[in-house]
């Protein structure tokens, strides 16, 4: 009971802290208000190794012969799948594309009907999706051309696909966009608050008025990490609330308390990458360099710039340590595709340990400098 007490005490002192700097007020409202409606109209991502279903009910040469042309390094190996399988790998965030081709569809172009293929897009990453389905196009009038006539360039034939865009039938590049915005200001702010307070106490010498108090490092970790997640989820929640859904309309299928407990988690696992940067740090400087060196990984390599799967084989795997990959793809699953608990529970469990893994070794870290300073 006595460990809480002080936890609280000491979560009063970093919330004042925090909290009584105007220019850090005005940092985290621009960084939730301005920083999201302007990173919101972002640029294009290219495709590449975007992952895709075919449902072939025709099992005909020219269905094979389409599905054979989708390859790296735009498409993955495109995966046989039924149309209950494609749907819910889908849903899962599994498969960008489905390309569903109805029976008798080579017997209606060699006939000169116009049979349909239907093409099924996840549009929670607009530009990519987008650029997708204008490469599938191509590749499938093109084949199909090459088929009838055995020229690429000869006539369109009388061929129709049909496009269905899942969760953003509009295809409004700014929902994706926002939800990535909100994930870069969590990680910089939450990083930077958190390895700032660690350094503030050694730079104006109060680590020495903690170390002769009856507290311990756990208590003063936690009291600076806690204190970090309580003021960028109010500005999280409110950015989402006011900005995100009020300003710039953005809808949100799944749970917004759902969303909200993720972005917790996310925060846990961030202020324990910041509080591990602030202790290895002995100056401000080195922790600005430190907070450079990671920061743009965790932007760049999240999925918010670009696709998971575009990425190199080694640094795909890499990136499996990186929080702020996994909570991206819990963002995209809640808040468009209205996932639930049930498919996203994996992302919160990997957040959570990755979070208490760095927490734990910023902790060790944190210990030894203050037996030292001792």
């Amino acid at each position: 009971m006595r460990r809480l007490a002080n936890i609280f005490w000491l979560f009063g002192k970093e919330l004042k802290s925090v909290l009584g700097d105007p220019v850090m007020v005005i940092l985290i409202i621009w960084s939730f208000v301005v920083a999201v409606i302007l990173e919101a109209s972002g640029a294009g991502d290219t495709v590449r190794n975007a992952a895709i279903a075919v449902v072939d009910e025709d099992q005909s040469s020219l269905s094979r012969q389409i599905s054979s042309a989708l390859v790296p390094p735009w498409f993955q190996q495109p995966v046989a799948m039924y149309p209950e399988q494609a749907g819910a790998a889908m849903d899962r965030g599994q498969i960008m594309f489905i390309l569903s081709f109805p029976p008798d569809f080579e017997a209606d172009v060699i006939a000169g009907n116009t049979p349909s293929a239907q093409l099924q897009v996840d549009a929670t990453a607009v530009s990519q999706a987008q650029l997708g389905t204008d490469y599938v196009s191509n590749i499938v009038q093109s084949e199909t051309r090459m088929f009838l006539s055995g020229s690429p360039d000869a006539p369109t034939p009388p061929l129709r696909l049909e496009l269905r865009r899942a969760f953003n039938p509009n295809g409004n590049p700014v929902w994706f966009k926002a939800v990535s915005s909100l994930l870069n200001q969590l990680s910089l702010l939450t990083i930077a608050l958190t390895g700032a307070a660690m350094l503030r106490e050694r730079e104006h010498g109060t680590i020495e008025h903690l170390m002769v108090m009856p507290l311990t490092p756990v208590e003063v970790a936690l009291s600076k990490v806690l204190a970090t997640m309580a003021v960028v989820l109010l500005a999280f929640v409110g950015s989402l609330l006011l900005v995100v859904q009020g300003v710039l309309q953005i809808p949100v299928a799944g749970s917004v308390p759902l969303l909200v407990t993720g972005a917790t988690v996310y925060l846990w696992a961030a202020a324990a990458i910041g509080m591990f940067l602030g202790t290895v740090a002995r100056s401000m400087a080195q922790f600005a360099l430190l907070v450079i060196m990671v920061i743009i990984p965790i932007i760049m390599l999240s999925g918010g710039m670009g696709a998971v799967e575009s990425q190199p084989e080694l640094v795909r795997r890499l990136t499996q340590v990186l929080p702020s990959r996994h909570f991206l793809a819990f963002a995209k699953a809640v808040a468009f595709r209205g996932a639930g608990i049930e498919l996203v529970w994996l992302e919160l469990v990997l957040m959570a340990a990755l979070g208490a893994g760095f927490f734990t070794a910023s902790l060790a870290l944190f210990r030894r400098s203050m037996s030292l300073g001792s």
